[in-house]
């Protein structure tokens, strides 16, 4: 299923204060009246993203909940075009959705604003073994202001074909043997090895985030940048490795154009790619259908896959909403065994919780994607990251500038001060 996985897209610039409107109430419109049974007569409104929720996990978990609630489940499908200014302004109106979807790097920018109900509670209750990588971007400033659903992260999407026509009868185990497999298949069958572009820069945070390296630092109580540091660097020398391998313009980013549609044509050995881009191949390419194949992106050791981006949606609950309690007893259903493995198996994400990733079984690429999963990462949780992201992207220039051949010590200095400019813009 393609998926549109915000990372913290849009938010600078449109968040705004918000004042919770409400709180939990004792009265016949919010409030826990006689347990999980006693709220019959309200309604839950729950805002989930287009092509998040399955439509058989949708309909099973409305028809648990109503039952044992009492209460009706009001879904509302949204589209990721014009979220950030829809969701903000619901946020701040008297009669806000309950609980929703929210982008795992958008989370603590909308804390901040006082939009999100704190669920300390609720993860004492039923958290315990949610995956402590999926769970970081819940948590701000120590408080727990969103549960964590799922997330997806990139694979290594490869032609079975050339792979088999380079002598390569295994999948490789670590960065090392990754590379020299790659460049075995250019020397033995004349095809570009791997298509990588020089500003795929979710892959770049994603060997970041195996050198432990962070993008930004704090110096005099702000955020400034930290590209200047060794780890930095050592992710981007992989990164400029794995590069001079590619054809790929060392300006442009995978989807420009669409690298998967450069797949498929048959003449690149792999990419580094979330499982739905291999649809977009067989849409460009039916014939290469047979020859996809998917592994976990290898990691300096065998023991340990590459470092990824997490990209990924939390549940949070509106702190302007007066059925709270409500809202807590549809996440305790939401987010059980039996219905967030429903959603992982038949919406191919990354469970919260490790002991729910057998449900991935016979999902090729969610299979290669879950091992990575409990120590990938995201890109940094501060409200004063989403101005970065705006085009042009001060990573992605920093990136094509050691590719062209500076240093990665001179391009951290060349976008240092683009880079602290945005991080200092209110949001």
């Amino acid at each position: 299923m393609k998926r549109k996985l915000i990372a913290a897209i849009g938010v600078a610039g449109m968040l705004v204060s918000i004042a919770a409107c409400g709180g939990d109430s004792g009265d016949d419109n919010g409030g826990n009246k006689a347990g999980a049974d006693g709220y019959k007569g309200q309604t839950l409104t729950l805002w989930v993203m287009d092509g998040s929720s399955p439509d058989g996990w949708q309909k099973d978990l409305k028809a648990a909940f109503e039952k044992k609630t009492g209460a009706k489940l009001k879904v509302e499908i949204q589209t990721w075009n014009g979220i950030q200014q829809k969701l903000t302004t619901a946020l701040s109106e008297e009669n806000p959705p309950d609980v929703f979807e929210i982008g795992n790097t958008q989370t603590s920018a909308y804390a901040k604003t006082g939009g999100l109900a704190e669920l300390g509670d609720l993860k004492s209750s039923i958290g315990a073994d949610w995956s402590k990588s999926m769970n970081e971007s819940a948590v701000v400033d120590g408080k727990q202001y969103a549960a964590p659903w799922w997330v997806n992260n990139r694979v290594v999407v490869y032609n079975k074909k050339l792979w088999k026509e380079a002598g390569l009868k295994e999948t490789p185990k670590t960065r090392d043997e990754f590379y020299k497999d790659l460049k075995q298949i250019g020397s033995k069958t004349g095809a570009e090895p791997i298509y990588l572009p020089g500003q795929f820069w979710y892959h770049f945070v994603g060997l970041g985030i195996a050198e432990g390296a962070e993008l930004v630092k704090k110096e005099g109580g702000k955020w400034v940048s930290n590209l200047d540091d060794p780890k930095v660097a050592a992710a981007m020398e992989t990164y400029k490795k794995f590069q001079s391998l590619s054809k790929a313009p060392k300006d442009k980013d995978e989807a420009t154009p669409q690298q998967a549609e450069v797949f498929a044509k048959g003449k690149t050995g792999a990419f580094i790619g979330m499982g739905w881009e291999a649809a977009t191949a067989v849409k460009a390419n039916p014939k290469i259908e047979k020859d996809i194949g998917y592994f976990t992106i290898p990691g300096a050791t065998a023991d340990k896959p590459e470092g990824v981006f997490l990209g990924g949606s939390n549940l949070a609950v509106s702190a302007g909403s007066e059925r709270q309690e409500l809202a807590k007893e549809f996440l305790k259903m939401a987010l059980s065994d039996k219905f967030e493995g429903q959603l992982a198996k038949e919406g191919g994400v990354i469970p919260n919780k490790q002991a729910l990733e057998s449900e991935l079984k016979g999902n090729a690429s969610a299979e290669a994607a879950a091992p990575a999963a409990g120590d990938g990462g995201t890109t940094p949780l501060i409200p004063e990251w989403a101005a970065v992201e705006n085009a042009p992207n001060p990573i992605k220039t920093y990136m094509t500038a050691v590719l062209n051949g500076k240093s990665p010590s001179a391009a951290a200095k060349q976008v240092e001060g683009e880079l602290n400019k945005r991080l200092a813009q209110k949001q």
